[in-house]
């Protein structure tokens, strides 16, 4: 008797809905429009549904949100193409209502959307680490003039 030993998220990962969500995630990165549309969709659903539906994906969730907004505007960059659409891929997941277990389904709906983002978080979670770590710390001191300090005030010029 074999063990199937892949993770439910890992199944979800393999299918062809979360495919076709990869492939509309890159388009979508390329649109910062259509990105922003996209991300403010997400946010909304997590809010409706709240953290009691996502559970222990909820925080790494809003921290992931706010990873592509900064990645959308422009002020983050430091995550690798691949990670970038895996993530925004689960994002696309989790707005679909059609997905692998549809949304409508009280109480089981949004469990597939759970444990695909919470198996696209373990697969990029250095990336989301290193986007806490520099969302914390925006400005690294090796990018601060010899004029300022890292939060912007200008000190005073030796003399």
């Amino acid at each position: 008797m074999t063990t199937d030993k892949k993770t439910f998220g890992e199944r979800i990962s393999k299918s062809r809905i979360y495919e076709q969500a990869k492939g509309k995630a890159s388009e979508i990165i390329k649109n910062p429009e259509k990105f922003r549309a996209l991300l403010e969709k997400a946010e909304d659903k997590a809010s409706a549904q709240g953290r009691g539906v996502l559970g222990e994906v909820w925080d790494t969730l809003a921290t992931c949100l706010r990873m592509l907004k900064a990645y959308a505007g422009g002020q983050y960059r430091e995550i690798p193409w691949k990670g970038l659409v895996a993530i925004v891929g689960a994002v696309i997941y989790f707005v679909m209502p059609l997905d692998f277990i549809p949304d409508f389904i009280l109480g089981f709906g949004f469990v597939d959307d759970v444990a695909l983002i919470a198996w696209t978080v373990k697969s990029i979670r250095t990336d989301i680490d290193r986007f806490a770590a520099w969302e914390s710390d925006p400005l690294p001191q090796s990018e601060t003039g010899p004029d300022e300090n890292p939060a912007g005030k200008t000190q005073p010029a030796e003399t």
